[in-house]
């Protein structure tokens, strides 16, 4: 699906990047994988339609964009995104402050 100008493939359901695996209200981001540099809203998507590998993006490398904001489409570097308070800091829409016990499915540490 063609979500503010970028292709984020897996079972997503709506324009914010939701999934049919995570949609609550505040699930929308999608995250580019270091792996095959795709965006994804979640790790079950990538598994299902993605590269068929799996790689996270290494810490040296976290100044890079990598997370996609759902709501009005601002890309984020992996440090913005860990350092921040949950919420976009463009648009201030709510992220699920519950994606980051899950960060090692996605980032080094």
């Amino acid at each position: 699906m063609n979500i503010h100008g970028h292709e984020v493939g897996g079972a997503v359901i709506d324009g914010e990047t939701r999934c049919r695996h995570y949609h609550g209200e505040t699930d929308r981001i999608a995250i580019k994988f270091f792996c095959c540099r795709k965006w994804f809203p979640c790790h079950t998507c990538h598994a299902e339609s993605g590269c068929g590998g799996h790689a996270v993006w290494p810490e040296e490398r976290f100044n890079e964009n990598a997370v996609l904001c759902g709501a009005c489409g601002r890309e984020m570097s992996v440090a913005e995104y860990l350092g921040g308070a949950s919420s976009c800091p463009s648009c201030g829409a709510s992220f699920n402050p519950g994606c980051k016990f899950h960060r090692h499915l996605y980032f080094g540490e």
